[in-house]
């Protein structure tokens, strides 16, 4: 389990986008973490951000193992891949987002440094959360948090998922589920696993993210107009076919 270390200061860099950009597809952000690693000097980055229902699966997983397609067009679901490993991911915008990007070569480090910053963040809510060997953060043995990184060189991104509230049918529905969840028994099941951030803090999510930031971050840099457009042309790579599917 992780342990808040007491010796610990944060000067991380928020990254805002400027006023005028509206909430954008799961792959900009991906897009966005990718360009700041490549092009920011910061030794630490954040930002945070929240889509429309959206299913993301890792680098190495295969869309018609993880994804119930069927679902998603249904219901509007739209379906990512990311560079990182890892398992199948729904969000939405009860969810809150984290990206963390890092100076340096280890990842093992930067997982550490970020899931010991959520605990910290954690704890000022008042709330008794600890992290896992898999870098998972849990409330009362129930996962609140996962977390997947991923490698670029001389940095290190990390991205996490934070459970403040959730659809729960489309979080069972949109991802194929495995026999162990075949065998339990579906929403029931599923909210035995995880818990949401909204049943231990009397915050609403916009708030809970304003502490998140001021938590964790002392400096803030704006995106200019013309880096947002570099981040769109990048975004065209996670779109591509080829790339969500592994054609």
């Amino acid at each position: 389990m992780h342990k808040i270390k007491r010796l610990f200061t944060i000067t991380m860099l928020f990254i805002n986008l400027p006023e005028a950009i509206t909430t954008r597809k799961l792959s900009f952000y991906l897009a966005m973490e990718e360009f700041v690693a490549r092009h920011f000097d910061a030794d630490d980055c954040f930002f945070m951000w929240r889509v429309e229902p959206s299913v993301i699966f890792g680098r190495n997983q295969q869309i018609e193992n993880e994804v119930n397609m069927d679902y998603c067009r249904r219901h509007r679901i739209q379906v990512y891949r990311r560079k990182s490993g890892g398992g199948c991911v729904y969000a939405d915008k009860d969810n809150v987002m984290l990206s963390y990007i890092s100076n340096g070569e280890q990842v093992g480090q930067a997982f550490n440094r970020f899931i010991n910053m959520m605990l910290l963040v954690f704890r000022k809510m008042g709330v008794d959360a600890v992290g896992t060997r898999h870098n998972d953060i849990l409330i009362g043995g129930r996962k609140v948090c996962g977390t997947a990184c991923y490698h670029l060189p001389g940095k290190s991104i990390v991205h996490s998922t934070m459970l403040y509230d959730t659809n729960m049918e489309h979080m069972l529905n949109a991802i194929t589920p495995s026999t162990e969840k075949l065998q339990s028994k579906g929403i029931q099941s599923v909210r035995q696993r995880i818990t949401l951030l909204k049943d231990y803090v009397p915050l609403n999510i916009e708030e809970t993210m304003a502490l998140i930031r001021t938590t964790l971050c002392s400096n803030e840099r704006t995106l200019t107009l013309e880096e947002v457009a570099a981040i769109e042309q990048l975004e065209e790579n996670y779109l591509r076919e080829e790339f969500i599917y592994l054609m």
